[in-house]
């Protein structure tokens, strides 16, 4: 089937709310060296997605500016030195642009099969969520089976990964969560304890849960006054990791408790890593974590989807934090309207 030279994609048209997410006709991507090319199916939204919308999170050099930073579909073309992936094999991928469109280039070793009986919609809310609990929960945070996991925002997309992914580890986790329905939605799926910070100290709670030892390893999302209460959260040689400061990352703080307790505190992005960095998580995980997957024992959450040109109300559900688990944009690709 020959490919179309243009294609709908979603452009921000100026910084701001949801409604800056238009639809625009751009040329069909070309892939490059060890690039496939995907007819996309659906593709995840995440929050990195509405800090580019409002103007602080800019796409690497070199990466589109439309949004997106996963995607699952079809391959439907191959750049030279593509060596693993067919035209027609079902993939998803982490992409550092360009996902909110009807084809995306992907780097071949940034792609993993989709695994077992996953819909397109579900894998599409794969990479980015994945790579990112892999690297920061399982890399950086180095949970082992039998430890504790604090989660922050259990109910998002990356925290109900994150409550999975420590399950099949053998790790007990526990999270944080804004109701009384998100927090049985995480204990749904494993969370020990899931804890509604309107209502309770989650320092209080982990304590009581841990006999006062407290957690091994914390994900924070939130920063702000959070990080001074992690260290309290957190048992002597505890790991805490932050991925995002959505109340703020300039904090006055007393680093005492780092030292007495032996606490590491560190943090990542992933979206400006490399193709190589990122193609060592990608092996990690289908080593790792597929086969869960593929067996069933690990499912993504998926809350709504949207169809691709209903991005700004995709983006104002996202916004107003209503959610549990994903939230996917769909594609009808033109040869199947």
């Amino acid at each position: 089937m020959a490919l179309p030279d243009t294609m709908t994609a979603i452009a921000i048209s100026r910084p701001g709310g949801p409604e800056v997410l238009v639809a625009t006709s751009l040329p069909v991507p070309q892939p490059g060296e060890s690039e496939v090319l995907v007819a996309v199916e659906a593709a995840g939204v995440n929050r990195p997605d509405v800090l580019q919308r409002q103007g602080g999170y800019p796409p690497p050099p070199g990466a589109p500016e439309t949004p997106g930073l996963e995607i699952a579909g079809n391959v439907v073309a191959a750049g030279p030195g593509v060596r693993r992936y067919r035209l027609g094999d079902r993939v998803c991928g982490l992409v550092a642009g360009g996902g909110y469109a009807e084809y995306c280039t992907v780097a071949e070793a940034n792609a993993l099969p989709i695994p077992g009986d996953l819909s397109p919609v579900e894998a599409g809310g794969l990479p980015e969520t994945f790579f990112t609990v892999w690297t920061n929960v399982f890399t950086r945070g180095n949970l082992k089976p039998g430890e504790t996991l604090l989660v922050h925002g259990g109910s998002s997309g990356i925290g109900t990964t994150a409550i999975m992914m420590a399950k099949v580890w053998g790790a007990r986790s526990f999270a944080t969560a804004g109701s009384a329905e998100k927090c049985r939605a995480c204990e749904e799926l494993g969370a020990e304890r899931a804890i509604n910070y309107r209502q309770e100290d989650f320092v209080e709670a982990v304590l009581a849960a841990t006999n006062k030892r407290g957690v091994d390893v914390i994900l924070d999302m939130v920063g702000g006054d959070y990080v001074a209460r992690n260290f309290k959260a957190a048992a002597r040689d505890g790991r805490i990791v932050n991925i995002a400061f959505l109340k703020g990352s300039k904090i006055e703080i007393d680093l005492l408790p780092v030292m007495l307790k032996r606490l590491t505190f560190t943090g990542s992005t992933l979206r400006i890593r490399s193709v190589e960095e990122k193609a060592e998580i990608a092996r990690a995980l289908e080593e790792h974590i597929w086969p869960h997957l593929a067996a069933g024992r690990i499912r993504p959450v998926v809350h709504k989807t949207f169809p691709l040109r209903d991005a700004a109300a995709a983006h104002a559900l996202m916004d107003s934090g209503a959610h549990i688990g994903k939230i996917v944009l769909t594609v009808e690709q033109p040869s199947r309207r």
